[in-house]
């Protein structure tokens, strides 16, 4: 199954590369949508996916706006900290979008609360913790959709 990987306003460098390099590996695609706390050239972004960046499907989008407008009608699944339901119950499809927000704030407001029902939560067993850094959050979402 191919799943589509999207960053809403990615800020840090590194998770994107590391996000790049998992998208390849498990044959998903990785769209990011800009503004970014970074430039794609940035050699963080390199060192994090190594050589293997040249070999992903990438989609670059100007900001969220065009993003949806392009995928409007598309199955779309969100990951927030302030999702109800858990990244367990959601219903992963062939050609899904699994849509993570920016490392500072996450999602923007605005989205999760017009997709409560499709925004999902990672849980979280310790009241110290807000929230788990991207590229793990998205490494763990990636994996339980690709589980047989």
């Amino acid at each position: 199954m191919a799943y589509n990987i999207v960053l809403i306003e990615p800020e840090i460098p590194t998770n994107t590369g590391n996000i790049g390099r998992l998208s390849l590996a498990s044959g998903s695609n990785l769209h990011l949508v800009k503004p970014f706390g970074f430039e794609l050239s940035d050699k963080r972004v390199k060192r994090a996916g190594l050589d293997y960046w040249k070999h992903l499907s990438l989609n670059i989008y100007e900001n969220i706006e065009d993003f949806f407008a392009m995928h409007k009608n598309k199955k779309m699944a969100f990951f927030s900290s302030h999702g109800e339901a858990d990244h367990w119950s959601v219903d992963y499809e062939d050609d899904m979008f699994l849509i993570f927000g920016k490392e500072s704030v996450g999602l923007p407001q605005n989205i999760t609360q017009a997709n409560l029902d499709r925004t999902y939560k990672i849980p979280i067993y310790n009241d110290h913790i807000r929230s788990l850094n991207l590229a793990n959050a998205v490494s763990i979402v990636i994996y339980e959709a690709l589980r047989p």
